[in-house]
Parts: C-alpha cells; structure tokens; sequence
C-alpha cells in the first residue's frame, strides 16, 4: 500500500512540472436561464479539475464538482426540491493570447435530489488569467435531463485557483 501511494505521489509531482497542468478547484454563482429560472431563483458550483498540458496552447483532462440551484420560495411549499447535481466530464482550454482561454467540460451530472435521474453535462467556458495561478471565468452550463424534458441551465461566473502545479 505504501509503494501505492508513493507512485501516486511521484505521479503527480510529475504532472505538475509542467506550467499550465495540475490540479484545479474553483466556485461559481449561477443565474438560472430558460426552462431553470421559471422554478429556480440562483444557484452555486464548485469545481475541481485535474489537467495535463497536451501541447503549448491545449491542455485537457477530468472535472468533477458539485451544483446546487436554489428553488424559489413559491415552489418549496409544494414540496419540491433544490436541484443537485455531482457534474464529471472530461475537460479542454485552448489557450488563444496569453491571458485569455476558451474550453469546454462535457460528460455526464449525476442527479443527486430526489427523482432526479441527472443527464448530459455541457460548459463551454471563457476564461481570463487575472493574477497568479487564478483565473476568473465566464461559463455556460447545460444539464438535459431526458425522463423530464428538462434543459437545467445556467449563466455562470466564476473563480478557478491552480493548486499544485508548476505555473509561474
């Protein structure tokens, strides 16, 4: 078990050499929109993403964190719920100038309130290095629920904090 972990550790120490991978987390507040913001009056995410540098100006990898979206108060005394999510996608950022990267999360949000069976993820995501190893972002995120016929999507902003990497 400890050589495990120790091929673990060596790994990612490993993955974090480069200067744009590593390990990721960040938050975001959400503006419901469409089908969402009849029923739902805001929400939050957090992020936590691990990337490898494919080239100079790609890098990829996974994505998985946790949504919330806020019922409206209307809704509550009927007995519904908050919408929650645990979204895991895989992940892509195109660096297109120094400071500014376009991406894109898809794969698949795991419902986690009750009677929500989840559906196809989707973020496509604008992001702008605004300080050191942190990044401020723009996003848009879709979660298309097939057994309700039902788009959760949001307008979102955000923060994205590089931990354990070798960014400069």
């Amino acid at each position: 078990m400890k050589r495990v972990v120790l091929v673990i550790a060596f790994i990612l120490i490993g993955f974090s050499a480069r200067t744009q991978e590593g390990l990721k987390v960040g938050g975001n507040v959400q503006l419901p929109v469409g089908d969402t913001d009849s029923f739902y009056s805001y929400g939050f995410a957090l992020d936590v993403a691990y990337m490898l540098q494919v080239s100079e100006s790609f890098d990829a990898g996974i994505s998985f964190g946790f949504t919330n979206l806020f019922l409206k108060n209307e809704y509550k005394e009927l007995g519904f719920y908050n919408a929650q999510f645990f979204p895991m996608a895989a992940s892509g950022r195109f660096n297109i100038i120094d400071d500014f990267s376009i991406g894109m999360d898809l794969g698949y949000a795991l419902g986690l309130d009750q009677g929500n069976e989840g559906g196809l993820y989707y973020r496509p995501i604008l992001g702008y290095n605004a300080f050191n190893k942190g990044q401020l972002n723009l996003s848009y995120s879709g979660i298309s629920v097939k057994d309700a016929n039902i788009t959760f999507s949001t307008i979102n902003f955000g923060i994205l904090i590089s931990l354990f990497c070798g960014c400069s």
